[in-house]
């Protein structure tokens, strides 16, 4: 997509500052750069599920959204704009609405790969024209950090807490979008924030404007649950891209797409070291969770290979 990065940044913003958004959290900065990828003149009906993102951004009667917003509960946020986009339809039919707009829904990882998975799952397989994205920061950060199916193995959450009886989270993090993609969407596709944002704007623009429904699962770093400095956000995501724990495509009309190969990929403890969750993981005596990490990462990443063009 041919567009000017300039002109994109000087855009009005569509989520505003002034939200009450931890310093260095991933959510604020993935919404901001999906809300950009809407064309101007386009207008949009924001929803999103309970989570960090609602409590921080809609304190009643306030709201960070120029766009229309619905706060809908952890579990119904994707049924709920699947009834609001069926509805604008019926009334566009009707000529009495003539405006163009979007259909955007946001959820943290709790509400979308756990409690909201059977409402995602029903308004990806019924076809709404919508996009669901899912801001994936690995835990249940707004009531306390406990961990979902999102967590990657070892991690300390406080219900996978670490001590002499227990090294974390026993199971690996479940594969989300590779289950979306299951429903054969049109588009699907992950990413974070990386550099210039360019890699979220062009994957946002092709799911907002690509008819039906379309899913981006964004790695959303939390300084609080992963425990890094709120400066070392943008270093995370990067690390988290080169050793391929979060690799980078997207699959459109069912053909899988690498967006970016790393020229070398780096060694899975280059990304684990930045964060306090995995710092047990660096003690005497546990160099085989980094080694299993390492032959879980290795093993998607091929995986994933063979299935990308």
């Amino acid at each position: 997509m041919a567009y000017s990065l300039k002109e994109e940044l000087n855009k009005k913003y569509r989520f505003t500052p002034g939200h009450r958004l931890c310093a260095g959290c991933g959510a604020g900065a993935a919404v901001q750069g999906v809300l950009r990828a809407l064309d101007e003149g386009d207008r949009a009906v924001v929803g999103n599920a309970t989570s960090c993102l609602e409590v921080s951004t809609f304190i009643y009667p306030n709201t960070s959204y120029e766009d229309s917003y619905i706060h809908s509960a952890f579990e119904n946020a994707a049924a709920t704009m699947g009834g609001v986009e069926t509805a604008y339809n019926v009334l566009k039919k009707k000529g009495k609405v003539n405006e163009n707009f979007k259909f955007i829904v946001f959820g943290g990882d709790g509400g979308t790969y756990d409690i909201g998975l059977q409402s995602l799952s029903g308004a990806m397989e019924r076809g709404h024209d919508l996009v669901y994205v899912c801001y994936d920061n690995e835990a249940y950060m707004n009531t306390g950090i406990q961990r979902s199916s999102a967590t990657p193995r070892f991690a300390d959450a406080t219900t996978s807490p670490v001590g002499s009886e227990s090294y974390g989270k026993r199971q690996n993090k479940k594969d989300l979008t590779e289950i979306i993609a299951a429903h054969n969407v049109p588009y699907a596709a992950q990413t974070t924030m990386l550099g210039d944002f360019r890699d979220l704007h062009e994957k946002a623009h092709k799911a907002i404007y690509t008819e039906g429904p379309c899913f981006l699962n964004v790695l959303s770093p939390c300084p609080r649950g992963w425990q890094y400095n709120m400066e070392d956000m943008a270093e995370i995501c990067k690390l988290a891209v080169e050793t391929c724990a979060w690799p980078l495509y997207e699959i459109v009309d069912g053909e899988w797409h690498l967006s970016y190969e790393p020229a070398e990929k780096l060694p899975i403890e280059r990304f684990l070291e930045k964060q306090g969750r995995f710092k047990h993981m660096f003690k005497k005596d546990n160099e085989w969770m980094i080694e299993e990490a390492q032959k879980y990462v290795d093993s998607k990443w091929e995986k994933l290979k063979s299935k990308c063009k």
